[in-house]
């Protein structure tokens, strides 16, 4: 097969594919009964042609008949006035008339035949396309209830074109969304690695980690003082004082008792560097 046979053949076979796709088998029913109305519309002419040229020779073939009876009656004047000739020349365009009647009953027997003949193809084909009109009303109504019922079936499984291309679209909406979101949090995370410098900020990344620290620290200096404004604070200060009262008290105890348990006596003379000493060891004590 050449090139140029095979390149027709491509293109025939686009074309009808082309052609099957764009078909509509109710549309097409309806033309071609279109059609065959067309043709029984034509039949019907020719028969009404036909019967309209039988008619003008039945009236030439009555027109010469009138001519023959006429010659028939001119032969006989003749014969009475003994004009030989003159009968003679009335029988003779007798006899012509006479053929030519035979002649025009041959043609208007053979129209009659065509007529007979067109009005029996007539009736056939108009009763074919009255079986055509009842089988193409039959066809169009399963076609269109085939067709919607492809319909539904298409848009209940999503198998038709338009659901198809309804899916394509969630699918690449589906698929920018989550560009999108990768994106954002791409972003995001470049923002907060300070890979991406603010363009209006002269701060670098160690600038704003100071200043978190900074910001944290007043912070929480603030709420320190909010809570011993509000008597929140810590309860060692308290813990301390009372140790100390306890540690004094049992230091009277311990000075009462070596005086032998004399509240009036004096007490000894002691030194008051020997008893902040011992509060303090006291104090690491508890401490500890």
């Amino acid at each position: 097969m050449g090139v140029l046979s095979r390149l027709s053949y491509v293109v025939r076979s686009k074309i009808n594919a082309a052609l099957n796709r764009a078909e509509d088998p109710a549309e097409t029913l309806d033309y071609s009964y279109e059609q065959l109305r067309d043709e029984l519309q034509e039949v019907k002419q020719g028969i009404a042609d036909l019967t309209t040229q039988k008619k003008r020779l039945e009236m030439q073939k009555r027109k010469l008949e009138d001519n023959v009876e006429k010659h028939n009656e001119q032969a006989r004047e003749a014969v009475r006035q003994d004009r030989e000739d003159l009968a003679r020349q009335a029988l003779e365009k007798k006899k012509t008339k006479m053929n030519q009647i035979e002649d025009l009953e041959g043609q208007i027997a053979s129209l009659q035949n065509t007529q007979d003949n067109l009005v029996e193809k007539k009736d056939e084909l108009q009763n074919r396309i009255e079986e055509f009109r009842t089988k193409k009303e039959s066809m169009k109504a399963r076609y269109e209830a085939a067709e919607a019922q492809s319909r539904v079936s298409e848009a209940m499984t999503g198998a038709g074109d338009e659901m198809e291309d309804v899916g394509r679209a969630i699918e690449r909406a589906e698929e920018r969304t989550e560009d999108m979101e990768a994106r954002a949090e791409a972003m995001d995370e470049l923002q907060e690695s300070g890979a991406f410098e603010d363009a209006i900020s002269d701060q670098d990344s160690l600038d704003r980690e100071l200043e978190e620290v900074r910001t944290s620290g007043e912070v929480d200096a603030e709420l320190d003082t909010l809570k011993a404004e509000m008597g929140k604070g810590t309860v060692e200060e308290p813990e301390e004082e009372d140790s100390e009262t306890e540690l004094e008290a049992e230091l009277e105890t311990e000075v009462e008792a070596e005086s032998g348990g004399d509240a009036e006596a004096e007490p000894e003379n002691v030194s008051s560097e020997e008893i902040d000493q011992e509060l303090e060891e006291l104090r690491d004590e508890e401490e500890a």
